[in-house]
């Protein structure tokens, strides 16, 4: 019993608690394959393999506006992501469990609809509600995590412009993100597509939190990083282009988008932990 309170507590600090019960939306849709035995949800495991990827944030080189060069880097471990986003309904069990806030009130509750207007915080708390309720660990995904699982569905930002003149390159990022779809309305678990790794309605109209916290970095005249500066009260969200939201907003479009066109909707997948990971934990605790 002491081992099994030991390890609930690790992954609870892990992830964090949200706030009370409230009203809720009613429940409605269908059944549909985002939720598998026993309550588990649907993952996706990739094998480790090279990518090419632009890391994210702002970046200034000999004090102007920068495009970070691309890197080509690797994922050490499998990655287990979840097919789809986390339903509506399944984020309404962890509510009327008192262990995450509500949706709002224009939500609408199903099984075949993902969970919006949800913030970082939400998310959070939703991963130790179901890292709890299932016994597995589950956590939001880096954003190196997510363009690895989104493959050819990842939308390269940087941006080719005279870095002497910032307004130039700050309209080419408009320009650029006004172009992709910016219909608010949810659709069905699909309605976007599985891209080639088997991941569903990737960089659609719902923006996915990551766990990758905002950076403001230096680059040396090669394009190196040489120093970094994070703020973690603002996070990285992946979707038809990269946001960066400050970590207590649910619906962007009101407000709270740190740069960039704001978000259509901000919803979430979740990454589970291999289960030798998890051993280790345990086994780390017995001797304890």
């Amino acid at each position: 019993m002491l081992l099994a309170f030991k390890f609930k507590l690790v992954l609870a600090c892990a992830a964090g608690l949200a706030g009370p019960l409230a009203m809720a939306p009613l429940v409605g849709g269908i059944a549909t394959e985002p939720v598998g035995p026993a309550g588990a949800p649907v993952v996706i495991e990739l094998a480790p393999r090279n990518f090419t990827y632009r890391p994210a944030g702002d970046f200034i080189r000999a004090g102007h506006p920068a495009t970070p060069r691309l890197l080509t880097t690797r994922l050490e471990r499998p990655l287990a992501i979840m097919k789809h986003q986390v339903s509506a309904a399944d984020y309404q069990a962890c509510v009327e469990d008192r262990a995450c806030r509500p949706l709002q009130s224009d939500v609408a509750v199903a099984l075949d609809r993902p969970a919006v207007q949800v913030s970082w915080h939400d998310a959070t708390a939703y991963a130790a509600w179901l890292s709890r309720r299932t016994g597995d660990a589950y956590r939001l995904p880096s954003d190196v995590e997510w363009a690895f699982a989104a493959g050819s569905r990842l939308r390269d930002d940087g941006l080719i412009v005279d870095a002497d003149d910032p307004s130039r390159r700050w309209i080419a990022r408009y320009e650029r993100e006004t172009a992709t779809e910016a219909d608010s309305a949810t659709r069905s678990f699909g309605a976007f597509g599985v891209n080639e790794n088997g991941v569903a309605d990737l960089a659609g109209n719902v923006w996915e939190w990551t766990s990758t916290c905002f950076d403001r970095s230096e680059l040396d005249e090669a394009g190196a990083i040489i120093r970094t500066r994070p703020n973690c009260g603002v996070r990285l969200a992946e979707g038809a282009h990269r946001a960066y939201v400050t970590d207590f907003i649910r619906d962007a479009r009101a407000g709270g988008c740190a740069t960039g066109v704001p978000p259509a909707n901000l919803g979430f997948r979740l990454v589970r932990e291999p289960r030798a990971w998890m051993s280790r934990i345990a086994s780390h605790f017995a001797k304890t």
